[in-house]
């Protein structure tokens, strides 16, 4: 019988258990907000380098693109007028622009926004744990 009434004592009333749950979920909430803090800083740095290489790498192809450029204008100078040869190319130019342009506002239309994904997976899972501890 002393031994029932010890372990009565030593059971958490439930307030203290509330305490703890409020404690706990506001532990969890914060590590999750420091997990994805880090997920989108670790993308950040990433797309950030990705942006400079893209960069330099059309920089440079800019540069290939306008001597190409600049053959074709050559190369069509000699059995039409100078002008006419860069006005020509200057038209097939504008038209593969507009080409690009329409592709890439249809691509940027279908880009979701970056979101820290294991972080809001690991939230998913820690409320349908709590909803599955609230229906016990």
């Amino acid at each position: 019988m002393a031994d029932h009434y010890e372990s009565a004592a030593s059971t958490p009333s439930a307030g203290e258990l509330a305490s703890r749950i409020s404690e706990q979920v506001s532990q969890l909430v914060r590590d999750e907000l420091s997990l994805a803090r880090v997920e989108l800083t670790e993308k950040g740095k990433k797309a950030g380098v990705a942006g400079g290489l893209f960069g330099g790498a059309g920089l440079i192809a800019l540069y290939g693109f306008a001597a190409f450029v600049a053959a074709a204008i050559l190369g069509l100078a000699g059995p039409v007028p100078d002008w006419a040869a860069a006005l020509i190319v200057g038209a097939v130019l504008f038209a593969v622009a507009g080409v690009a342009a329409v592709l890439g506002r249809r691509e940027a239309a279908q880009a979701s926004p970056p979101l820290p994904q294991e972080a809001v997976a690991g939230l998913k899972e820690d409320i349908q744990t709590l909803k599955e501890g609230v229906r016990r």
